[in-house]
């Protein structure tokens, strides 16, 4: 359990940082912020007098407005003569320096988001099956509360009819407070519901548990934990806006025109929401955070945690056979069939296809869901490789599973499908039955199945689009070696790129950079290296014996090779013996050489520490016995 809520937090932090949330932070600014903010007292703006009746104190300021200032009202509204110029000095200064207490706001907007989140993520899908309703109308409801509270900043006595039900939770910790933290919790509810993170595996797993009713402790943890890491990068925008707020004169002197403005932002991202112009707004943003969610991603931790990968069957064993993103196509058995599908968009009359009818064509099934950005950028990929291949005997099968309970409307789907250009056979897999027939565990995923029916390749995640664009070709060939085909699409690759090379693993069912003339797959072999090794790739040479674990040298002339870009590498090993680590330059002039002698459990050891980034290559002369499990940079 403990593992599980650890990486439920480490899923949410690295969403909550990512352009996925840049859609909320108006909202919160204003909404969580600076609605929050604690205001100076002031004569003529606030009582003066923290306990007394915000009504009744309203009533008087009206009423003595125009008063000469040797004028004073007390708090049962008697009027008496000022007092000295000495008292009211005192007077005065002590008024500037009272301020209304700090309020809850910002924290109770985001335990509103949370609650909403985890409970409509977890539940939410089943509950509108079991009543019969739509499954987006969460999401309409959530657009439609997020437009009423907007207005409700607006007109405040329309607030004050919204939050009534919530009225004794927006009040806590601001009993005192002239002004309650109207709505706050209401907002948060509302904003957990539109909440759509980027798509990751602890995600997917919440999500698959979710839609298939598989929901008991574990997962309750898993969401609330991603939930609440999520939620944390909001929390300090809120809490930053609300000191902004506080320190800045112009919020305090214009309360009224802030709110206003607080209220329109809302409105507008409603109507947003409603177009889906945030989506396109992702689309466009560079994903900063890929590196961090592609490490949590491919953590042998993560992974047994979740327990990813669905159930293995006979229809899908040898899926294992294949590496995503592998330079070389594989033999990983006989492609499972397309099974639960609801509905089918873009076929003749919603005809179901049956891969066994499409024997002879190249197929690429591609996993996806309209909302995911991930899926987004993936996406004017696959749409080119079908428009340049199809006549030349391609078939792509876009299987939708969906992230959250709107994306099982199929008229989401048809819109989403028509937003993003895609014209090829959409498959509803609302149950998430082929998704698990294929074991998949990610939004978008490529596996491309040949002329005879046999999964080839396989592609976890964005990138490595001329890897699979090169497969394809090459299946075409195989398939029709009298084949014409156009020449290659060129169209961009958006996935981001990390500065340094990329976490590289060894794990037959993690690594996604190797690049050599043999085979990597499960077993004892002799590997050959490349004469040129590219950038950010590895390759063995000699014999090996490759697992799920790493690669286990075989014999004594068994090498590494690397090429690398970064300050620093490290490598992890086990076993015993000495290993002989050299640097290499462009040229293949030796930069560096030093030995590492590896005994016990298997850990981090420094390969190259340098005063500055480096290109070149790291070669491994590895004796038997000793396995290397991944290299990282720094």
């Amino acid at each position: 359990m403990e593992t599980l809520v650890l990486v439920g937090l480490l899923g949410g932090l690295v969403t909550g940082i990512s352009p996925c949330i840049l859609p909320m932070l108006p909202v919160i600014f204003f909404a969580g912020g600076v609605e929050g903010a604690r205001t100076r007292a002031a004569t003529g703006d606030a009582p003066a007098n923290l306990g007394e009746d915000p009504a009744r104190a309203r009533v008087d300021q009206a009423l003595f407005a125009g008063a000469p200032t040797a004028i004073r009202v007390d708090r049962v509204g008697r009027v008496s003569s000022g007092p000295s110029r000495g008292d009211r000095d005192g007077t005065e200064a002590r008024h500037r320096r009272r301020r209304t207490p700090r309020s809850w706001r910002p924290y109770l907007v985001i335990a509103g988001l949370v609650v909403s989140f985890s409970l409509f993520t977890l539940l939410g899908s089943l509950l509108l099956t079991a009543l019969g309703l739509p499954q987006d109308l969460l999401r309409w409801l959530g657009i439609a509360l997020l437009a009423a509270i907007g207005a409700g900043m607006i007109v405040p006595r329309f607030e004050e009819v919204l939050e009534r039900p919530f009225r004794r939770i927006a009040a806590l910790g601001s009993r005192r407070s002239p002004r309650p933290d109207r709505g706050a919790f209401l907002l948060g509810l509302g904003l957990g519901v539109l909440y759509v993170p980027c798509a990751g595996p602890v995600l997917a797993a919440i999500t698959v548990a979710g839609a298939t009713g598989d929901v008991g402790p574990g997962t309750v943890a898993l969401t609330v934990s991603f939930a609440v890491g999520a939620a944390v990068p909001l929390l300090v925008f809120a809490l930053a806006g609300r000191r902004v707020a506080e320190r800045v004169r112009g919020f305090q002197r214009h309360q009224r025109g802030i709110r206003t403005a607080g209220g329109l932002v809302m409105i507008a991202l409603a109507g947003a929401l409603a177009l889906n112009l945030p989506a396109q707004l992702q689309r466009a943003l560079p994903d900063y955070t890929g590196t961090l969610q592609q490490q949590l991603d491919s953590s042998e931790t993560v992974q047994d945690a979740l327990e990813l990968g669905g159930i293995v069957t006979d229809a899908n064993r040898e899926l294992s056979n294949c590496t995503s993103g592998d330079a070389e196509l594989a033999e990983c058995g006989t492609a499972p069939p397309l099974t639960g599908i609801t509905t089918w968009l873009n076929t003749p009359g919603g005809a179901p296809v049956e891969l066994a009818d499409l024997r002879g064509q190249v197929v690429l099934v591609d996993f996806w869901t309209y909302s995911c950005i991930n899926c987004q950028r993936a996406l004017p990929h696959v749409n080119a490789w079908y428009d340049a291949y199809r006549d030349a005997g391609l078939e792509v099968i876009g299987v939708h599973t969906p992230e959250f309970a709107f994306e099982r409307e199929t008229r989401n789907v048809v819109a989403g499908a028509e937003d993003l250009g895609v014209d090829h056979p959409i498959a509803q897999d609302n149950a998430y039955s082929t998704w698990t027939g294929y074991r998949n565990r990610y939004w978008p995923a490529e596996y491309l199945i040949d002329a005879d029916g046999t999964v080839r390749y396989l592609k976890f995640g964005e990138g490595d689009y001329a890897t699979t664009e090169q497969h394809i070709r090459d299946l075409l060939r195989e398939a029709d070696p009298g084949v014409t085909l156009p020449a290659p699409t060129d169209t961009e690759d958006t996935t981001p790129q990390a500065d340094t090379t990329p976490e590289t693993y060894l794990a037959l069912n993690k690594v996604f950079n190797y690049a050599g003339p043999t085979d990597y797959g499960s077993g004892e072999r002799r590997f050959t290296a490349p004469t040129e090794q590219p950038e950010d790739t590895f390759s063995l040479d000699g014999r090996w014996d490759v697992d799920f674990q790493g690669a286990t040298a075989v014999s004594d002339d068994a090498i590494l090779r690397l090429a690398y870009r970064s300050t620093d590498v490290y490598s992890v090993l086990g076993g015993e013996g000495t290993v002989t680590a050299r640097v290499l330059a462009d040229d293949g002039t030796l930069r560096a050489e030093r030995e590492i002698d590896v005994a016990g459990n298997p850990t981090l050891y420094d390969v190259l520490r340098g005063d500055g980034a480096t290109e070149g290559t790291v070669e491994l002369e590895v004796p038997a016995g000793v396995t290397v499990y991944t290299f990282t940079f720094g």
